[in-house]
């Protein structure tokens, strides 16, 4: 694919070429933030929590929907319509997100799975970043492990503020509880006040103003806006929906947008913004139990409809990267390793499968290809999906449905018996790619599976990128 061939330093030495069809629309890059060019870029990595797709103001949306601070970055940035996380609840995605590598390739399935934790055999984007110079950061949720040699600073970060895990954490109460829910400082529990969001941003920017000097990369997972409904008084009575869950779930909304404003305000502020690729998406679809808005998708969060999977998506870098565009091209949460690797020019690992893309030269207009030849999601049991080009083959519970993506986003028409050959052929795809991956990483631990075993990667599949 054109996105594989060009290198990271290339990127960085490249000038900035006239755009193609496909997401500039024949637009010409201004040269503005090209001096900054040679060095280290800066890395901001925002992930959302069971934010609904309608529920940014960017996208099409309710009209009791109002973010500025998400809309700053589609103005500034480029606005995916085909985002997708890689996993229909929180935990698999993010194991995912740090590994560019689908999470099932080493056993994380299921939420449940960060309860065993992911493999310390995993190289992390950290991991790289940090031996590239970076100082890293994750300030949020983690939700991959609880265990000591599973926390972010045995994963390749300097810095942790946040929980541990799992999905759900209470906003206002902060206090040392137990090893899951306590709030983090590095490695020592601590007790904190106020609300979980409005620190989040804090330490964000905390962060971001003590390592101006140098590159940073910072992953900062709000677990907002996931149940419990829990928000400040201040921001609830800004709504008025008839519904009181909902203008609580928009009250956790407005003052998480807040908080992607004031990290935008500090990179401006501290002169970083020029030299900083920011990407924001949601962990997965929007939530029914928490009141979240898909819009004209199917379903929620939990299944692998597009309202479970697909996800409001954006990619910021003033100066390198074209503002207020719209790409339709079809990303997954697992091309965040490679895209920000790429722009540090920063060497991936060559011992692995990696199954994230760059997506550097799609936004450019340098991809003559797809950036994937198909998207998978799994969960280890009989729901699954696979996308290919407009198709999009699902099975729940065994029954296989299949759906034009193009002409029917909200998956109504069930295609199947008048395309049979289109189901097959997706079929294969999906079981070929259901041969390489690994059993539970729970089965694993049990079974004390050793490299080399059925599951694990095969040799003859590495290096592929």
């Amino acid at each position: 694919m054109t996105g594989n061939t060009i290198t990271r330093r290339d990127f960085l030495r490249s000038s900035m070429l006239a755009a193609s069809a496909l997401c500039l629309g024949g637009k010409v890059l201004p040269a503005a933030g090209r001096e900054n060019a040679g060095s280290a870029p800066n890395i901001v990595v925002i992930v959302s929590d069971d934010q609904g797709y309608a529920d940014s103001s960017c996208y099409d949306h309710p009209k009791e929907v109002s973010t500025p601070g998400i809309d700053r970055l589609a103005e500034e940035g480029v606005r995916f319509t085909n985002g997708y996380a890689s996993g229909y609840v929180c935990a698999p995605t993010r194991a995912g997100l740090l590994t560019g590598r689908y999470q099932q390739r080493f056993g994380f399935y299921t939420a449940g799975d960060s309860r065993t934790g992911m493999p310390t055999s995993e190289i992390t984007v950290a991991d790289v970043l940090s031996k590239n110079g970076y100082a890293t950061a994750i300030i949020g949720k983690w939700h991959v492990g609880i265990e000591p040699e599973y926390r972010p600073l045995q994963r390749g970060f300097d810095e942790f503020y946040g929980f541990l895990g799992h999905g759900a954490h209470d906003y206002f109460k902060l206090d040392i509880t137990d090893e899951h829910t306590s709030i983090y400082r590095n490695d020592k529990p601590i007790n904190d006040t106020g609300y979980l969001t409005d620190n989040l941003a804090r330490e964000a920017v905390s962060f971001i103003e003590r390592y101006q000097k140098k590159p940073f990369f910072l992953y900062l997972p709000f677990n907002a806006v996931h149940w419990p409904l829990q928000a400040l008084q201040k921001h609830i009575d800004r709504f008025n929906t008839g519904d009181k869950n909902r203008d609580v779930y928009l009250a956790m909304l407005v003052c998480m947008d807040e908080a992607i404003d004031r990290v935008l305000d500090a990179l401006k502020r501290t002169g970083a913004d020029d030299n900083t690729l920011v990407i924001f998406f949601s962990d997965n679809g929007g939530a029914q139990k928490n009141l979240a808005n898909n819009g004209a998708l199917r379903d929620y969060k939990q299944t692998v409809y597009e309202g479970g999977i697909r996800v409001p998506f954006i990619v910021r870098w003033p100066g390198r990267l074209p503002e207020g565009t719209i790409c339709d091209e079809p990303v997954i949460s697992l091309d965040v390793m490679p895209t920000v690797c790429a722009a540090a020019g920063a060497e991936l690992p060559d011992d692995r499968v990696y199954d994230g893309r760059d997506m550097l030269p799609v936004i450019l207009g340098q991809a003559k290809e797809p950036l994937h030849e198909a998207l998978f999601w799994y969960d280890g049991t009989n729901q699954w999906a696979v996308r290919v080009g407009k198709w999009k083959l699902l099975s729940r519970t065994g029954s296989l449905e299949l759906y034009d993506l193009k002409s029917d986003i909200g998956e109504k028409d069930n295609l199947k018996e008048q395309n049979q050959e289109v189901v097959e052929r997706l079929q294969q795809t999906f079981d070929v790619w259901k041969s390489q991956l690994a059993p539970t990483i729970s089965k694993a631990k049990r079974d004390r599976r050793t490299p080399g075993t059925p599951g694990t990667d095969a040799p003859k599949e590495r290096n592929r990128r």
